[in-house]
């Protein structure tokens, strides 16, 4: 799973597919159920045994850690093309959002929850500490307050409530078959504006996030330079003025080697 999500949203919005904005769901019970402990594999990287030859891996903590480390930056990689997928990523989240749940919305734009909603960043109660993204990307979203040093710390469940409250999402649907619509109807109302326009608004709010103030402003108007040439901006005026919605030409496709 995790090379599908790293390879589909480095691709999304890229290839002049005229896609405007992203859906992200789970299916089943649940959002995200968190690590399966069950997986073998994925524990393999970390599991001793094995002579330092050709025959097995090495015993050896510290080429040990250095093999499973570029397991860790994949995974983490994979995560991080959601936050840099060109068009706009809407997280729809159901039933259970834990661990690995909470690094990929952390990366989305927008989130939005059913009433059912139940997350937990729930590494620290498995022994380790979340590192694909939840504990840098989890506090910029909410605040690094004393409740998110609780949250990380012991592991606690949070309702959908409690994450409204502190700002991890915008909205909870009126009910837990609602939430399709709920979030649709943000995918649609952003698909209307113009996808250059939505596209440099993404660029210039996640650069701000890692940058000061003035240097934020200063990459907003490298930016606009060159996207208020575009002809989306006589279009966007007129459907302000209530002009039916405008045909927007999709975003070309990214040069690539």
């Amino acid at each position: 799973m995790w090379k599908e999500i790293g390879d589909a949203f480095r691709q999304l919005g890229t290839t002049g597919d005229g896609c405007r904005c992203v859906l992200l769901t789970g299916s089943g019970k649940g959002f995200c159920g968190g690590i399966d402990i069950t997986d073998e594999k994925f524990f393999s990287g970390i599991s001793g045994g094995g002579d330092a030859d050709k025959h097995g891996p090495s015993r050896d903590m510290a080429r040990q850690s250095l093999a499973f480390r570029s397991q860790i930056l994949e995974m983490q990689a994979a995560f991080t093309a959601v936050g840099e997928c060109p068009v706009p990523v809407v997280a729809a989240i159901h039933g259970a959002c834990v661990g690995a749940g909470i690094d990929l919305t952390c990366c989305a734009d927008v989130r939005v929850c059913s009433p059912n909603a139940m997350f937990s960043i729930r590494e620290v109660r498995l022994g380790l500490a979340a590192d694909v993204g939840t504990l840098q990307r989890f506090p910029k979203i909410v605040g690094f307050g004393s409740l998110v040093r609780e949250l990380c710390l012991t592991g606690d469940d949070f309702n959908a409530e409690d994450a409204l409250k502190i700002g991890f999402v915008s909205r909870i649907s009126r009910t837990n078959d609602d939430l399709a619509n709920t979030a649709n109807s943000i995918c649609q109302r952003i698909s209307r504006n113009s996808p250059v326009a939505a596209t440099v608004t993404k660029a210039s709010l996640n650069y701000s996030r890692d940058h000061t103030i003035a240097e934020g402003l200063e990459h907003v108007a490298l930016h606009n330079s060159t996207a208020l040439m575009s002809e989306d901006l006589v279009k966007s005026f007129l459907m302000s003025r209530g002009a039916a919605d405008a045909q927007f030409a999709p975003l070309q496709s990214h040069s690539r080697l």
